[in-house]
């Protein structure tokens, strides 16, 4: 399993199920990318790196209890939360997109897959009343119109090692975006994590809400 091992080199104690998911994601992508194009043409051949591998590194600094209900904020073809939902089979995830060829390409992995832990929503994030722990998101926005989306879905408190709010995966420079919510924020450096160099700049930022 070449595409799965990219995961367990990092990532331990993984079942079968779990396993085969996570193998099966290249050619499920391949396949519906060829007739909606989700994914950069030229980025499709690095799925597993760029794409699974960055959504899973949410993982590495919290690991989700089992019943928390995660949103996923302008998924696109489904990142992070696809493979998160791998991850965390006992997690609800909401996945969100406005863009409905998109959320089709979600509804559909997510069914090949069979997962059932997972429901996609073709509508805009600041539409959704519903309530999560946490809300996550990758290269969406910038974090205050991210929090002026979502700041409402998130409720306090929670039962993880991180109280609940939002999770965000940025790359470059995002001083600027982040001073409003200084006091209630960690960064960590997708580089601490994984070795790949596509990994140099990109950034996990998690707010308190």
């Amino acid at each position: 399993m070449v595409n799965s091992s990219i995961v367990t080199q990092y990532f331990s104690g993984l079942n079968k199920d779990q396993l085969e998911k996570f193998e099966r994601l290249d050619d499920l992508y391949g396949y519906w990318n060829a007739q909606i194009n989700v994914i950069s043409r030229k980025d499709i051949d690095n799925l597993m790196v760029h794409h699974v591998l960055h959504s899973l590194s949410i993982a590495r600094v919290i690991n989700f209890a089992r019943g928390t209900k995660i949103m996923d904020v302008g998924t696109g073809g489904g990142f992070p939360g696809i493979p998160l939902a791998i991850m965390f089979p006992q997690c609800q995830f909401t996945l969100v997109e406005s863009v409905a060829k998109k959320a089709k390409v979600c509804g559909e992995v997510a069914r090949s897959l069979g997962l059932d832990n997972v429901e996609v929503l073709n509508m805009r994030a600041e539409a959704l009343s519903a309530s999560f722990d946490f809300v996550v998101s990758r290269a969406v926005a910038t974090i205050p119109q991210l929090m002026e989306w979502v700041e409402k879905n998130i409720h306090s408190g929670g039962m993880n090692q991180l109280p609940n709010g939002l999770i965000c995966l940025k790359g470059g420079s995002f001083s600027d975006e982040l001073k409003p919510y200084r006091k209630f924020a960690q960064t960590w450096r997708v580089s601490n994590f994984f070795d790949d160099e596509y990994f140099e700049e990109k950034y996990i930022i998690y707010i308190q809400v």
